[in-house]
Order: C-alpha cells, then sequence, then structure tokens
C-alpha cells in the first residue's frame, strides 16, 4: 500500500511554502533530519542543501543488530564526503539504543509492517530528533523517512508537528517521495554505489522482507 495516496495535506506543497519564505527573507535555516540510511537520504540531501544549512542526525534504534546499523552509518558519512554540496552537510550519530526501540513496541511484535508498530517507532526517533534540535538550537527539525513510499508521510508529519508545540522547534514539513524524490534517490543511490537494504531495519521488518523473498522464490 502506498500511503502517499492517503494524504489530505501535501507536505510537500508545505516544505516548499517554508523555502519560498527563506528566499524571500534571504535566510539559511539550520535543519537537524533524522536520517534512516544513505539512499533515503541522498535526493533530501541534494534538495534541501540548495536553501539550508544540514545536520544529519543518525539516531535508529530499531535497527537489527550493531553490524548493520554501522555499515548503513557509513554509507551515509560516505556519502556526505563524496556528494557535492552548496552547503556541506554535518552528520551527528545518535546512540544506538535498541532496548529503546523495544521498549517502545512492546505488545506490538506481530502486527503488520506499516501499522501502530512503526508509529511508535516513528515518534520515538523524531522525539530524539526534535529534543536535539531544541538543545542545539536548530532552527527546523525533520526526517528523510517521508521519502519512501511505504512510509505514512501524513502520520509522520503529524507526529512531528505535535512534537514541534512540545519541544518548541519547527517542524519542516515534507513528503519527500513527491516530484520524483523517491525515483531520484534510487538514481543516486546507484550513482554513489550504495548499500540498499530491502527491509526498513527492525527484526520484524527484516522478517517480513525474508517472507518476501522466500515467496518469490517458490512461485
Amino acid at each position: 500500500m502506498r500511503f502517499d495516496l492517503e494524504n489530505k495535506i501535501n507536505y510537500q506543497k508545505e516544505l516548499e511554502k517554508e523555502i519560498r519564505i527563506w528566499s524571500e527573507q534571504l535566510r539559511l535555516p539550520t535543519i537537524l533530519l533524522q536520517a534512516c540510511c544513505a539512499p533515503c537520504s541522498s535526493y533530501c540531501l541534494e534538495y534541501l542543501n540548495q536553501f539550508a544549512n544540514i545536520k544529519i542526525f543518525y539516531y535508529n534504534p530499531n535497527i537489527t543488530d550493531k553490524n548493520e546499523y554501522a555499515l548503513r552509518v557509513s554509507e551515509l558519512a560516505r556519502l556526505i564526503e563524496e556528494m557535492p554540496m552548496e552547503h556541506k552537510a554535518e552528520l551527528i550519530e545518535g546512540e544506538y539504543e535498541p532496548e529503546a526501540f523495544y521498549c517502545c513496541v512492546n505488545g506490538l511484535e506481530d502486527l503488520p509492517e506499516g501499522g501502530s508498530r512503526c508509529f511508535k517507532c516513528y515518534e520515538l526517533r523524531l522525539r530524539k530528533t526534535a529534543e536535539l534540535a531544541a538543545k542545539m538550537g536548530a532552527d527546523y527539525f525533520s526526517t528523510t523517512l517521508t521519502i519512501s513510499p511505504l512510509k505514512n508521510a501524513q502520520k509522520l508529519n503529524e507526529i512531528g508537528l505535535r512534537l514541534a508545540k512540545e519541544y518548541g522547534v519547527k517542524w519542516l514539513p515534507s513528503d519527500f517521495k513527491k516530484n520524483g524524490g523517491y525515483q531520484r534517490s534510487i538514481v543516486l543511490s546507484k550513482e554513489y554505489g550504495l548499500y540498499r537494504q530491502d527491509f526498513c531495519g527492525c527484526e520484524f521488518s527484516k522478517k517480513q522482507a525474508e517472507e518476501r523473498r522466500r515467496s518469490s522464490i517458490s512461485k
């Protein structure tokens, strides 16, 4: 199911409104951008760095194990180093806290991907991002997650807007998959030879990906 079809608000247009305001005011805001991986970050960085200073926050306690976690953050660091940017991004690596993820989704382990368990995970990561954005005095916080057709951009923006009120830092609305953003991320991933995983990150999404592979092989 592609969640962008459910959206009642076009958050990409909301993002474009913010960018026009920056241009009119000759502003170069600072955005703390939570990132799940290099492929998803590629287009977001290419797009946003024209208009803002980007600090990439790699905080993903849902990742299955330390090796997967380390591989994803190393690829993200390489992308930032190799990608030409008008305003160079900075990588901030968060703590690997799998216990926080398991506590957050306790009792929701058997739910299908894309439902309440994922929404809890969204909030866990965005809350940590909002907290850090407030501490560092960033102008906005946001996430690369909205670039995925499998992520609920409506819910991500709803959570972000709610946390913005709680932490007193602006949420940057987005739906990065719009206007060919997701397709561009695939092109950039190939261009930079990025490791492109076939599951979101948690053990539950990994199991579902493995089941899909087995099912396709048996057909």
